[in-house]
Parts: C-alpha cells; sequence; structure tokens
C-alpha cells in the first residue's frame, strides 16, 4: 500500500465530495479511487466516510484525518522543495487563529508585512475570541493571552500584556474618579463577556498585590473594540488591555485611574501543537513574530 498516494486520494474525495469527482481532478479510474479507499479504511481499522447513493461525508474520525492528512502532504511537499532548491521559496498554506481586536489592531499589520517578504505563503485567519482546538481543526498555530496552563501544545511568547482601568474624562467629570479600588462597585463598569467571571474584576495593584474586585457590571461585550468605543462615549469604566486602548489615551478620550492598578501581567504566545513537525513556514513566521515584537510593544511605550 502506498501510503501517501491513499492518502492523497482521500483528501481529493473529501474535497470534490465524490469519488467521480476526485477520480476526475486526479484523471485516474474511478475503481481505482475506491480501491485505494478501501485499502486505507482497512489499513487504519475506521470508516472515513459515510455513503450514501448519492453522497459521501467523512464521519468525525475522517474529519480529524483530514486535517492530519493536509499537514502531512504540505509537509512532504515542502521537504521536496527544499531538498530540490538551493534557496528554496518559502511556500504553503499557514491556518492561524488570533483574538479579534489584537489581531486586528496589532497583527495584521505584522501579517502583511510577512507576506511582503514570502509572497508565495497562503494565509486563513480566524479573527475569533474562542479557543480553538488546533489539531481537530486543522490549525497550524494560534496567537493566545493567556497565563498559558499545562497543556499538549508548545508556545513561545510573543509580547506581554499588560491591563488598564480607564474612563472617558466626561464620565469621570460626571460620576467623579474612584480613589480605591473598592469604589468601582458604585460606579458604571463595563466588562469584557468572555472572562470567567463578569461581576468580578481580578487586579493586580500597583504594590503587585492581586485581589478580587466586586464591580457594577452595566454592559458586558465579547468585542475589545467595542468596550473602547464605550468607554470613549462616557458610558462607564472599563478595564482592557493597554494595547486595545492605547491609541484613545494618547488622544486623550480615556484616562487611566487608580494609579496603574491592572490586570496580573499576561503574554501573548504562539501556540502550535507539539504532536507534528513544525514546519519551516510556521517556524520562519514565529521567529517572525518574535522579533517584530521584542523588547517593550509600542503600545506601551511612552
Amino acid at each position: 500500500m502506498d501510503k501517501f498516494t491513499n492518502m492523497e486520494t482521500f483528501v481529493r474525495v473529501v474535497e470534490f465530495g465524490s469519488i467521480s469527482g476526485a477520480a476526475d481532478h486526479m484523471e485516474i479510474a474511478k475503481s481505482a479511487v475506491s480501491r485505494r479507499l478501501k485499502e486505507l479504511e482497512n489499513y487504519l481499522n475506521v470508516q472515513l466516510f459515510h455513503r450514501t447513493t448519492r453522497s459521501m461525508h467523512p464521519t468525525d474520525t475522517g474529519k480529524a484525518y483530514y486535517a492530519y492528512c493536509i499537514r502531512i502532504l504540505e509537509d512532504l511537499r515542502e521537504a521536496e522543495q527544499a531538498t530540490s532548491q538551493a534557496h528554496c521559496v518559502l511556500r504553503g498554506s499557514l491556518k492561524v487563529a488570533m483574538p479579534s481586536t489584537f489581531g486586528v489592531m496589532h497583527m495584521s499589520a505584522a501579517i502583511n508585512d510577512f507576506l511582503l517578504e514570502h509572497p508565495q505563503i497562503a494565509f486563513e485567519l480566524d479573527f475569533n475570541d474562542r479557543q480553538v482546538d488546533l489539531i481537530q481543526e486543522g490549525y497550524d498555530l494560534a496567537i493566545r493571552i493567556a497565563d498559558l496552563p499545562d497543556s499538549t501544545l508548545l508556545a513561545r511568547r510573543i509580547a506581554p500584556i499588560k491591563h488598564v482601568i480607564c474612563a472617558s474624562p466626561s464620565y469621570l467629570e460626571k460620576h467623579g474618579t474612584p480613589s480605591c479600588l473598592d469604589e468601582l462597585s458604585a460606579h458604571q463598569c463595563l466588562t469584557y463577556s468572555l472572562s470567567k467571571d463578569t461581576q468580578h474584576w481580578r487586579v493586580q495593584t500597583a504594590e503587585g498585590v492581586q485581589k478580587k474586585i466586586k464591580v457594577n457590571t452595566v454592559m458586558k461585550a465579547s468585542s475589545g473594540e467595542y468596550l473602547v468605543s464605550a468607554a470613549v462615549a462616557g458610558l462607564g469604566v472599563t478595564h482592557l488591555p493597554t494595547f486595545a486602548v492605547y491609541d484613545a489615551i494618547k488622544r486623550g478620550e480615556l484616562v487611566p485611574i487608580l494609579d496603574g492598578c491592572g490586570f496580573n501581567e499576561l503574554n501573548a504566545y504562539a501556540v502550535y501543537p507539539q504532536t507534528r513537525h513544525l514546519s519551516r513556514r510556521v517556524r520562519t513566521f514565529i521567529d517572525f513574530l518574535a522579533e517584530r515584537f521584542a523588547g517593550t510593544p509600542y503600545w506601551d511605550a511612552r
């Protein structure tokens, strides 16, 4: 059995949705496609497709196997190109997930510059605050802002992420400026809705003490960009990463309060599965990001 040929045949059947479509694309007989699929399923001892008289749809196992096959075949092509070319041009696909606000505000420019250096890379970008399953959903890597727990993923630190409590001058003029963290319970608070606890803010004081503060949440939103706009409009006090609010603070639209109290410092990481070879394009992209954001991030520069 030719494993790679059978894997590529399986990929084409998934993509074209039928044995005949895959056979036409590969310019081989339908019987050859059927034989390769049968060999593959027998070898793996699993069912890869739900079959009807009119269509074929991958099973859940088939979907997961498809993601593995795409990576293996791309890595094989990359290895062949690297071996046959003394100065191999970086090429291939990169499927990357990243937080929406951080991705749009800061990763997009970095990705654009990376593409100028490596125009034969094809990005598939998911700007979404949900935590994707890299292996099951077929991602090469993800950018995550977190205090990373133990996991099966490997991670490389890209940039430190600080938070700040702030409000607009108009809000503070109308409602007063809180003089201590406990006074936040009397203020209108705008909270990121994907936080584990939207009724409390975990805050690190200027002295480095971590506290859990009860807040009066009057608005929850999953978009950091929207929370910035709501705070600028005078709707309340918010607690956001500096990368989201630094421009509004520079323009005087938002004012940091409570003497530098903020979230305990997190980091932005590039995370990727440890279960597979790290391709040259993924490694090069991660190196590019680490160099790009090295040192104090520009959003924290004074």
